[in-house]
């Protein structure tokens, strides 16, 4: 699922206008790397369990933090991300849905200082 949503990122041209894709990274931005930057991170995942078995069908959350030097940057970013995103199905995705969105300045970092958070809800088949 992480290469499949890391790809569904770095192939959006609307996306990787707002942030280079060697900017949008799994878990956190390298140090001493300039911004803009996307920073994405599994919150849960879980396959759908029965009595018998599973279903293979899988329910996650993957949070995605936009970075920007400024507030405008970072809301950018999200804004492409959403379009891109939310709502998106295909043969590996059943659905990705944003749940949540939230607005941060992060005053004791300096290289990072605006992030919009997005949390989307994702269903997969592995």
């Amino acid at each position: 699922m992480e290469e499949q949503f890391w790809a569904l990122l770095s192939g959006s041209a609307a996306v990787t206008a707002r942030v280079p894709s060697s900017r949008i990274v799994w878990g956190v931005l390298p140090q001493g790397g300039t911004l803009p930057g996307i920073v994405l991170n599994v919150i849960g995942n879980q396959d759908a369990a029965h009595l018998s078995d599973t279903d293979g069908l899988w329910r996650g959350r993957v949070q995605v933090d936009c970075y920007g030097l400024t507030y405008a940057d970072a809301k950018r970013a999200a804004r492409a991300v959403i379009d891109r995103l939310n709502g998106h199905a295909d043969t590996n995705f059943r659905g990705v849905f944003l749940d949540a969105q939230r607005d941060d300045h992060e005053t004791g970092a300096s290289d990072r200082p605006f992030r919009v958070s997005l949390d989307f809800i994702t269903h997969w088949r592995a």
